[in-house]
């Protein structure tokens, strides 16, 4: 998924950039509330952290200028919420950028766009669907942890497809191109993703079960979005 340095026109790798500051910001403030008010979360969070570095850094090659990978952002969106999750990629993708040539600084925002927050929401919207209606925890972590990977290279696939145009069938036919490529790779590596985010929150309910009942993990039904709603409002 990450797009290579220097590989998108400026203009593109600039507007990428606009587009994911606010929800950078954003990311800021709600992290320092929740280190701040709960500076027990402090490990988890570094867990998440670690769980999304790890996961995105083992590059498989794909498209031209790009590559596939997990992501490991649906867990950490599960657990703290989208906007904290916009934090911890932003820095995943910075580190991997300046330690292993891993993206680049030019494509660092249009990288944050898609890792660190189109598939934090994506995934999280899934997986809080799936728990109003009371599907049970380990199958909506599954598809959110699915979703949040696979929806990550959706829109890399649209940033690429916007910067190379096919000359013959334009933006929709690199589109295509682009996706069917990564979709080779991507799939069997979503379905893998969200098993492996199965197996860390399964531990994470024998070790963290306080943790996760005070971020709201185990709540269902009515109570989840009651509780979802509460803490969006608090972030706002």
């Amino acid at each position: 998924m990450h797009i290579a340095e220097g590989f998108l026109p400026p203009a593109h790798a600039i507007a990428w950039g606009v587009a994911s500051a606010p929800f950078v910001v954003h990311g800021v403030r709600s992290l320092t509330r929740e280190v701040r008010e709960n500076p027990e979360s402090t490990l988890l969070l570094g867990a998440s952290g670690a769980f999304t570095f790890v996961l995105s850094a083992l590059k498989i090659p794909s498209v031209t200028g790009s590559c596939s990978h997990p992501t490991g952002t649906g867990l950490g969106a599960i657990l703290f919420r989208p906007p904290i999750m916009a934090v911890l990629g932003t820095v995943t993708l910075l580190f991997q950028a300046l330690l292993l040539a891993h993206g680049g600084l030019t494509t660092l925002g249009a990288n944050v766009f898609s890792l660190a927050v189109v598939g934090p929401w994506a995934g999280y919207a899934v997986y809080r669907l799936l728990r109003r209606y009371e599907v049970p925890l380990m199958v909506a972590v599954f598809s959110g942890a699915f979703v949040a990977d696979l929806s990550t290279y959706c829109v890399t696939s649209v940033q690429l497809a916007l910067a190379f145009p096919d000359p013959a069938s334009g933006f929709l036919g690199a589109l295509g191109k682009f996706g069917s490529i990564f979709a080779v790779t991507q799939i069997p590596l979503a379905v893998s993703e969200g098993l492996l985010t199965v197996l860390v929150m399964r531990l994470l309910v024998q070790s963290s079960k306080g943790d996760l009942t005070r971020l709201g993990v185990f709540l269902a039904g009515k109570r989840a979005g009651t509780r979802a709603a509460e803490t969006e409002a608090v972030a706002r």
